[in-house]
């Protein structure tokens, strides 16, 4: 673990940084599947690259010091990551998920996990008494993102964890919007984080990729099994892409910030918009928890436009920001989640919890602002009936 007190050096210096037996700065891509023995039992630290790569090794020493844990795990995807830790859990159990969560890890808890008997509850509320309430003698863990995944809720990580820990339950937080620059969830009790580290951590939009990491020896031992054992682990080269967005994370969050700030405003005012979900703003329900738990606002925002605009067309209309899947890259994205990265939530559940068909999510980038807000603007003008 490095020394390091800031973000924006250990994002460049901390875990394994440079190569020591050469020097070089940057450390080499390991591209090989075995590593050569010198004798029975006689290893020189690596013996096939499933079960460790010196490339994915850094990495993975990167994302557990910029995030204060124990040890960190690197996969090939962030749904990878995902299944990785749920399987952490046994026939019987169940996890306790945010109102809304991303629908991929929906997905994987209703189509697979309860297949063999892991269920789920979802949470109606995300405030502490009404987790409290939820909690079953089967309640083994809980699963948190904050913001959340479209709809940006904030959850009170520190409250829910205290909580969770009094009832001995697992406390599983996804980071992904945040990433560790802007929050830490293990300083705010949670015991595992996870990221799609294709998002902001890549930042580049190059590269799928999932990322976990544990607070204890226990944590580490278990999923360093179950990784190996099922094999998802990333590439080398993949490992060496991620390292290199994440040297830029510090800069890349700060100009993904103070754009959000000034499209959320210009939003806010907007005569068009019915309604704006972004932490970072003042008026937001979970802008105090927001402040207490994280750097700031992030770079995610959701809104609606009022019933006279016709979204079909706003979207059509985009020149500058894509419509796309995914999020956190350099370039504005704009998706439409319950059509798109929540779809495979069933429409009763969507609506229960808040993502209508009217809901847009915006990845707001690092080009100019001014470009970004005037290309919302128009596409809203276009928009109108």
């Amino acid at each position: 673990m490095s020394n390091y007190n800031s973000k924006k050096t250990q994002v460049i210096h901390g875990g394994i940084s440079m190569d020591e037996r050469t020097g070089a700065v940057n450390v080499p891509i390991y591209i090989t599947s075995t590593f050569k023995q010198d004798g029975l039992g006689k290893m020189r630290g690596y013996e096939y690259s499933r079960t460790g790569n010196p490339t994915r090794e850094a990495l993975e020493s990167l994302i557990a010091d910029l995030d204060g844990g124990k040890a960190g795990f690197a996969f090939g995807s962030g749904m990878a990551a995902i299944d990785a830790v749920l399987r952490l859990l046994h026939t019987g159990d169940r996890v306790l998920i945010s109102s809304n969560v991303y629908g991929g890890t929906f997905r994987i808890l209703d189509k697979i996990y309860q297949n063999v008997g892991i269920n789920y509850t979802i949470l109606d509320k995300d405030e502490p008494e009404d987790f409290e309430k939820a909690i079953t003698p089967d309640v083994k863990a809980v699963l948190l993102e904050s913001p959340a995944n479209p709809l940006l809720n904030i959850t009170d990580i520190g409250k829910i964890a205290e909580i969770a820990h009094q009832h001995d339950l697992l406390v599983i937080v996804d980071n992904t919007f945040m990433t560790p620059y802007l929050q830490r969830p293990i300083e705010l009790g949670a015991d595992i984080v996870v990221y799609s580290a294709t998002k902001y951590l890549s930042g580049h939009s190059d590269v799928i990729a999932g990322l976990v990491v544990v607070t204890t020896d226990e944590l580490a031992e278990k999923i360093a099994f179950i990784q190996n054992s099922t094999g998802g682990v990333l590439p080398p080269f993949d490992s060496f892409l991620l390292m290199r967005g994440i040297k830029t994370l510090s800069v890349r969050m700060d100009r993904h910030v103070e754009n959000a700030e000034k499209v959320a405003d210009f939003l806010s005012n907007h005569d068009g918009v019915k309604a704006i979900y972004y932490p970072g703003l003042p008026t937001d329900k979970g802008y105090e928890t927001n402040k207490k738990q994280a750097k700031n606002g992030g770079g995610m925002i959701s809104f609606e436009l009022k019933e006279k605009y016709d979204i079909e067309t706003f979207y059509e209309s985009l020149t500058l920001v894509t419509l796309a899947e995914s999020l956190g890259g350099v370039e504005s994205l704009v998706c439409h989640p319950a059509s798109m990265t929540h779809a495979s939530i069933p429409k009763e559940i969507r609506e229960k919890v808040g993502i209508t068909d009217n809901l847009i999510r915006l990845s707001v980038g690092i080009e100019d602002v001014q470009d970004i807000i005037a290309d919302l603007e128009q596409a809203i003008k276009k928009a109108e009936r």
